[in-house]
């Protein structure tokens, strides 16, 4: 019998209204009751996100899967924080269910900045560095009592393998868009790769969205919810989904990845990408932005010797 833990169905989302919001907030938090709450555009898929005001936001998770990553967030944002070379959220207050909403919610101070893409980073090169800077800081955390691979973070930390039905089914999906010979071998390849199992802290999905700009520097770093200790080739998945091919290598170079760890990183951003090109293929002939950063990461990644 495999080891490796499964995945299981997608979670069932929830809806949740402005109104919803500003009641639990009137009701359990009254202080702020008079101030304003404002659907953020774009605000995530595991969390429903919220203005409070101008300087709060409120994060309502969407599933009871990515509930679970409330509690673990109050409990370690605020030992992780101090720790860190850039500003992450710190909960301000914890929410409880209701019978209007079912599930523990947060309220968090609101880091300003821009979600970093490609063409809003001024410096490549000395992105890369602040991002391995903070990364190698987040591993130097002691892992004691730190929360390992499970449901609350979709198994990140943990083997490739729980990902293998989704990496195979967008290859077979992608079937005559791209090489898929030359990715499934890469994606063989990079299963076969051990882990020290030694357990270290990652954020679990340093991703564009997460990682914030001011004036094109990299100025803060958000959403832990994945966040826990274990395998940290997770976090390295970011060198092909944004860094450029000199900011990849300074990455690498900053915090000494071994050749292990980075072939695992690199499989961790094929099953990515591959999923994000297989679910775009539907807008194919005039596919958003998600996609086309998809297919360039899965270029250079396929490119790679």
């Amino acid at each position: 019998m495999s080891d490796t833990p499964m995945l299981g169905d997608p979670p069932v989302r929830v809806s949740v209204e402005t109104d919803l919001v500003h009641r639990l907030v009137a009701d359990q938090f009254p202080q702020w009751a008079y101030l304003p709450v404002r659907p953020v555009a774009d605000g995530g898929w595991d969390n429903w996100t919220f203005h409070l005001g101008s300087e709060m936001s409120v994060r309502m998770p969407s599933a009871a899967e990515y509930a679970l990553a409330v509690p673990k967030e109050h409990r370690w944002l605020p030992e992780l924080a101090p720790k860190l070379p850039l500003p992450i959220p710190v909960p301000l207050a914890q929410g409880v269910p209701t019978s209007e909403y079912p599930y523990a919610w947060s309220v968090y101070p609101w880091l300003a900045g821009e979600p970093a893409t490609r063409d809003r980073i001024a410096d490549p090169v000395k992105f890369a560095l602040d991002l391995a800077e903070f990364l190698g800081a987040l591993r130097d955390v002691d892992p004691t009592d730190g929360p390992g691979p499970g449901v609350h973070n979709w198994y990140r930390g943990g083997p490739l393998r729980t990902y293998a039905g989704l990496a195979d089914n967008a290859l077979a999906a992608l079937t005559g868009y791209l090489d898929v010979d030359r990715a499934r071998r890469i994606w063989q390849s990079t299963l076969e790769i051990p882990w020290d199992g030694v357990p270290i802290w990652f954020h679990g999905d340093v991703a564009r969205g997460n990682l914030l700009l001011d004036q094109g520097r990299l100025a803060a770093v958000i959403d832990f919810g994945t966040c826990g200790v274990g395998d940290p080739a997770c976090d390295l998945a970011v060198a092909w989904t944004l860094l450029t091919a000199e900011g990849r290598a300074a990455f690498r170079a900053r915090l000494a990845v071994d050749d292990a760890t980075w072939q695992r990183g690199r499989g961790w951003a094929l099953w990515k990408m591959l999923t994000t090109c297989a679910y775009g293929l539907d807008e194919a002939d005039d596919p958003d932005e998600s996609t086309l950063e998809a297919r360039r990461a899965l270029d250079e990644i396929l490119a790679e010797d």
